[in-house]
């Protein structure tokens, strides 16, 4: 069967990603903390490169086992990443939400810390741009869950919120994803003006270029040309 990279991942495709995760230890995200993370980056004003938030994902010091391992990964995160896009572009047209994927505690509670983790990371690659929705006064309100739940156990006493009982969580959670797109909404007409920006206006590079048969700049260990080079188009 040939998958698309417009195919959600099947319950086995999740496993699979969370193993590889697994595998290289405390450096990489797990699935839900990658499923913020690709949310914040899809939702933003600005297009973050693969070269650039890759390494995010499963640290600075990883490599590939193979160029089939690294294919093959990097087949599930586009599809992810996909899914996730098409289905906030959704929320533009419709009164329609996007269902992040949340783990669940032995106790059956989905805490979401993680997914808030993930997302303030993709945050932060951009933190200047997303200041101007953080401290909007009028439309700033969806980011107040998902810095509750990034701030929850935080070791800063005095950056902590009031703790949640369960009830209160799923009702934080419900506002995460409702709030989700709104955020989407909100840096649209971001993303549309740099979309609509000439080609041929020259862009300022930060850094040497790489050339295609030198190691990618992501971490991954294989060669820039098989990876976020032929990767770039499809994610974005």
């Amino acid at each position: 069967m040939n998958l698309t990279t417009d195919q959600p991942l099947t319950d086995d495709e999740f496993a699979r990603l969370s193993d590889f995760f697994d595998a290289i230890g405390p450096g990489a995200m797990n699935i839900e903390m990658l499923d913020g993370y690709f949310a914040a980056l899809i939702c933003g004003p600005e297009m973050v490169p693969p070269g650039e938030y890759l390494a995010q994902i499963w640290g600075e010091d990883f490599s590939f086992e193979s160029d089939e391992q690294a294919t093959g990964i990097m087949s599930l995160l586009m599809r992810h990443w996909n899914t996730i896009a098409t289905e906030l572009r959704h929320t533009l047209e419709e009164p329609d939400v996007y269902l992040p994927v949340l783990l669940e505690g032995d106790d059956g509670i989905a805490p979401g810390n993680d997914w808030a983790h993930g997302f303030m990371r993709g945050v932060q690659t951009r933190p200047a741009s997303w200041g101007e929705l953080i401290h909007d006064e009028d439309h700033g309100g969806p980011m107040l869950p998902i810095m509750m739940l990034h701030y929850e156990h935080d070791p800063d006493p005095q950056m902590r919120p009031p703790p949640l009982p369960p009830e209160k969580r799923e009702e934080v959670l419900q506002t995460v994803i409702a709030g989700l797109t709104h955020i989407y909404r909100y840096f649209e007409p971001h993303r549309r003006a740099l979309a609509s920006m000439p080609t041929h206006v020259p862009m300022r590079r930060d850094g040497a270029k790489v050339g295609r048969n030198e190691p990618c700049p992501c971490g991954s260990g294989r060669k820039y040309k098989h990876c976020c080079l032929a990767n770039e188009p499809t994610l974005h």
